[in-house]
């Protein structure tokens, strides 16, 4: 296809829309995102891979319009007046989906029916249970480095944690865990392999529901095959793929996130050496400031509209600026007045296709846990490189670090 600077078709009322990609996204995105909303205001003109015009929802309260209004901003991907010009192998399909029967494509009634088994599946986990797993997973990756004096706490702990809790809620071996890992982070990270990242995910789930359907145990799956809303096996099979892409990158990258901002910033210096209550306060302030998901696809026009002083046309694709709605000015008159222990943010999502609590729940239990053992285990761990030298994975969708490398005294395993 065309690049971005090709002459896509520009949503009505744009002029120089802005590429949704490239460095700056990773080395500076609140500039960049100030940049955007300064020069076209809070909902803003962009092209995906290939020149595919859509609108970047920035604005806070534009953003609770748009995730508020399930009707009008629908999530039905099949109103979308771009497919005549979107290929088979288009790198971002995996994020937007056309023909998928999951409940990120399904509206209404339907919808809340699948929620509502989500939910229920979800909330049967057992807090004890999911903690013990947490703590169990999180203990035997420190023991694999903890030995040594120095590791990488991104690609050798965080990155593999919450795959490897999710996979035992759900009924997976535990040796299934790396191959999970390495198909999720293909497909989110929406490059040359996600396509292949999502046939491997889809072909796990599907074996792992006709395995349940053969031979029901006390997991997730075997809960939502036992749900009376009529659900078919592929439909159970995609939302078990959105549950797992939803619940472990944008976990990994919270405890990554956090962990930068506690061994970076000297507010939280204090808990490196024992004190537990700032733990939740940086990983709260990362949902505000650093949002492990900053930009999602998305919703659909299902008419003509105005929106942020935008002509919107029925089909345009409005992508979710969660980030940048975050740092809105118009609800952020000062730097630091939201953050603490308000949860206004939009890091998971607003609306009838918000991130079921329950899922919610064990993202934070899963990510505290991971950062509190790092801590307990490891408590003179410090940064071992510059902290201007870190770098994050290339993707607008998903912030996280590529490394974080810490040093600190050899101990024992457990």
């Amino acid at each position: 296809m065309d690049s971005a600077t090709s002459d896509a078709r520009i949503p009505s009322g744009a002029t120089v829309p802005v590429p949704l990609g490239g460095p700056r996204f990773q080395t500076e995105p609140a500039r960049l995102y100030r940049e955007m909303r300064r020069e076209h205001g809070a909902v803003t003109p962009v092209v995906l891979d290939g020149g595919v015009p859509a609108w970047l929802v920035l604005g806070y309260r534009e953003l609770h319009q748009v995730t508020g209004d399930p009707v009008l901003f629908s999530r039905d991907s099949g109103l979308w007046n771009q497919w005549d010009r979107i290929p088979a192998d288009w790198p971002l399909l995996p994020m937007i989906g056309r023909g998928q029967p999951s409940i990120l494509y399904t509206v209404g009634e339907r919808h809340r029916e699948r929620a509502a088994m989500i939910s229920d599946a979800l909330e049967a986990v057992a807090p004890s249970e999911l903690r013990g797993h947490a703590e169990k997973f999180a203990d035997g990756l420190i023991d694999a480095v903890c030995g040594r004096g120095e590791a990488d706490v991104v690609t050798e702990y965080a990155m593999l944690l919450p795959v490897r809790v999710l996979a035992r809620l759900f009924g997976f071996p535990d040796e299934q865990g790396p191959g999970l890992v390495t198909a999720l982070n293909d497909m989110i990270d929406g490059r040359e392999r996600a396509l292949a990242g999502q046939t491997h995910l889809a072909g796990s789930m599907a074996r792992l529901v006709a395995e349940r359907k053969a031979h029901p145990a006390d997991d997730v799956v075997s809960r939502m095959l036992a749900d009376r809303s009529g659900f078919g096996d592929e439909e159970i099979v995609q939302d078990l793929m959105v549950m797992m892409a939803a619940g472990h990158q944008p976990t990994a990258d919270w405890i990554g996130n956090s962990l930068r901002l506690m061994l970076t910033d000297e507010r939280f210096a204090a808990s490196l050496f024992g004190g537990r209550n700032s733990v939740a306060d940086a990983m709260n302030e990362v949902l505000w400031e650093d949002a492990p998901t900053q930009n999602v696809a998305g919703r659909w026009a299902a008419r003509d509209t105005q929106l942020g002083g935008r002509r919107i046309r029925a089909g345009d694709l409005l992508l979710l600026g969660l980030q940048g709605a975050n740092s809105d000015p118009q609800v952020r008159t000062d730097g630091s007045a939201l953050t603490g222990g308000n949860s206004a943010h939009f890091s998971f999502g607003h609306g009838e296709h918000r991130c079921p609590f329950p899922a919610q729940e064990i993202a934070e239990v899963i990510a505290r846990t991971g950062i509190e053992v790092v801590l307990d285990r490891l408590p003179d761990i410090d940064l071992a490189v510059p902290a201007e030298s870190l770098t994050r994975r290339p993707s607008p969708w998903l912030r996280g670090l590529s490394r974080l490398p810490v040093r600190f005294t050899p101990v024992p395993t457990l």
